[in-house]
């Protein structure tokens, strides 16, 4: 088909969220700094939770609500900042978020009670959950075209690198210093933050314009689909947070929170199509690329946030390793990130971006097949060396899918555009979190079944290991002998069990990766380096 030229192209590429005479890349340097912290915390407290519960006089599975808390208020927020964008303008909007974001942390380091800290959480749940979508728009609405990719770029680097570095910082801070130093942390950067936006950053002429023009015709506040919304998602985090820990369904606290989640979503999604001024733009989706690039960028955080809880895990309970060490072999990945994405950003520019996409979803479901060879053998360098393989895959996620998304967009649109988009993220990440802890509970469960099967005293192989760990433990009377090889057998036949749970979940997500390839081929192809140009 010939080329159809988009009308959203020209504002994009004259207008700016710059203030004039600032480069550009200060205003991405700035408005990253507060993101990479706010996607920080989302990890960073997880391995300090046993003293965050011993100096609050808590128990471990009560001091988890400082985890779900915070991704609750954040769940609650993400789909209705487009919105709040426009109502309050969107520089306003995002210096409130950060404030929020910064006074929290400061209060939540300071928490006297358990109670406390999990309220303040949710004020920084809250002020985080503006900070990425008005960080993207903001870029989108910064950088031409041609430019987009590279300043994408820079956003997934903090997207990606954050979550993680996150364990690994929150537990050296923890072991050095104290569990509220990983809250105080925020306060330095939260302010330099605020300071250089206030001198950086403004609302494009046509946002303000939009901005007026509907306050102007009488700004109706959804109140109803906001609080419907609200219900949907902050109830499904909950019962993804909780799920495994509950056992699920069998909970009738899940149950409740499942049903709650399902009723506000259904009717939330209904009222949002029929109101006139909705939260959430719905209507979005009917733009075929963009409907798929929010599908691949919740598979992203699916795969993220799945690898990244498991290969931890699996690295310190099967392994060994330190949190300290198991962290050394993730953070190499993060580095790889970094130096993989600005070849990226330029690579966007001249190659189609639903086929770097592609590229990166290829990569990504290999790394993650070549992790189903682990066994307990497997040492550090193949862990480090496997971790960067993923990490490749993912650098040619995360900014190809974004220029794509934001490519037929109008510059109106594209606070709602980020919103969506890091909520779909955001949502991908828990629940590629809640598969990775049930696939490793209950695959163990059913590989050690099977194991246990072939474990008879009337098998040679087990009478001849029993025999042999016997011997070994000769000092020990017979009966002891016997009594502790058989927990030893019992011991081995758990590991392995374990060890074959890991594998189903990294094949999990390499199906994941692979499953996403043909998807985003539906994409509308666009020429690259240009906003809307060339649909075919």
């Amino acid at each position: 088909m010939t080329a159809v030229a988009s009308p959203a192209d020209a504002p994009r590429q004259t207008s700016s969220a710059a203030i004039p005479g600032v480069n550009p890349w200060l205003v991405a340097l700035v408005v990253s700094m507060a993101t990479f912290m706010e996607v920080l915390d989302t990890s960073i407290a997880n391995v300090s939770l046993p003293h965050i519960a011993g100096g609050l006089s808590a128990t471990v599975d009560e001091a988890t609500w400082v985890l779900t808390s915070y991704l609750v208020a954040n769940a609650v927020v993400l789909p209705a900042s487009g919105w709040l964008s426009t109502v309050f303008g969107r520089k306003r909007f995002y210096m409130t978020c950060v404030a929020l974001f910064t006074i929290s942390s400061l209060l939540c380091g300071m928490a006297t009670s358990l109670p406390m800290l999990i309220f303040f959480r949710v004020l920084q749940g809250m002020g985080g959950g503006g900070l990425a979508p008005s960080e993207q728009s903001i870029l989108a609405d910064t950088f031409a075209p041609r430019q987009r990719g590279m300043a994408f770029a820079l956003y997934g680097i903090a997207v990606v690198v954050a979550p993680a570095v996150g364990p690994t910082l929150g537990g050296w801070i923890t072991d050095n210093f104290t569990w509220r130093w990983i809250f105080f942390i925020n306060v330095p950067v939260g302010i330099l933050s605020l300071v250089l936006s206030d001198l950086v950053v403004r609302d494009p002429p046509e946002l303000t314009a939009q901005r007026h023009r509907r306050l102007k015709a009488g700004f109706k506040i959804d109140y109803i689909g906001f609080g419907l919304i609200a219900l949907g998602l902050g109830c499904l985090q909950v019962v993804l947070d909780k799920g495994q820990e509950e056992d699920w369904f069998s909970s009738p606290f899940i149950t409740a929170f499942a049903i709650a989640s399902a009723f506000g979503l259904i009717v939330g999604s209904i009222w949002e199509l029929r109101v006139e001024q909705p939260v959430v733009d719905l209507p979005m989706f009917k733009d075929r690329t963009f409907g798929i690039a929010t599908l691949v960028m919740f598979a992203i955080g699916f795969i993220l946030f799945g690898s990244t809880v498991a290969l931890p895990l699996f690295m310190q309970q099967m392994l060994g390793y330190t949190a300290k060490l198991a962290g050394l072999a993730i953070t190499p990945g993060g580095f790889a990130v970094m130096a993989l994405m600005p070849l990226v950003g330029f690579l966007v520019g001249r190659v189609q971006a639903k086929y770097l996409v592609v590229f990166g979803l290829l990569i990504s479901a290999l790394a993650l097949w070549h992790m189903t060879g682990f066994n307990l053998q497997v040492n550090f360098s193949t862990m480090v060396w496997a971790r960067i393989f993923q990490a490749a895959g993912l650098a040619f996620l995360f900014v190809p899918i974004n220029t794509a998304a934001y490519a037929l967009i109008p510059p109106e649109k594209s606070n709602n555009a980020s919103a969506l988009l890091n909520l779909a993220r955001n949502l991908g990440g828990s629940v590629g979190i809640s598969v990775a802890q049930t696939l490793l509970a209950r695959r163990t469960q059913f590989h050690q079944a099977r194991l246990v099967n072939h474990v008879s005293v009337f098998s040679p192989a087990t009478t001849r290991m029993l025999a042999g760990l016997s011997r070994a433990l000769s000092p020990h009377t017979a009966f002891e002998a016997t009594r502790k090889a058989q927990g030893m057998l019992f011991n081995i036949v758990q590991r392995q069990a374990s060890m074959l749970a890991y594998i189903d979940v990294f094949l999990v997500l390499a199906i994941a990766s692979a499953v996403m390839i043909p998807v985003v081929l539906l994409m509308k192809s666009n020429k690259p380096g240009q906003g809307g140009g060339a649909v075919h």
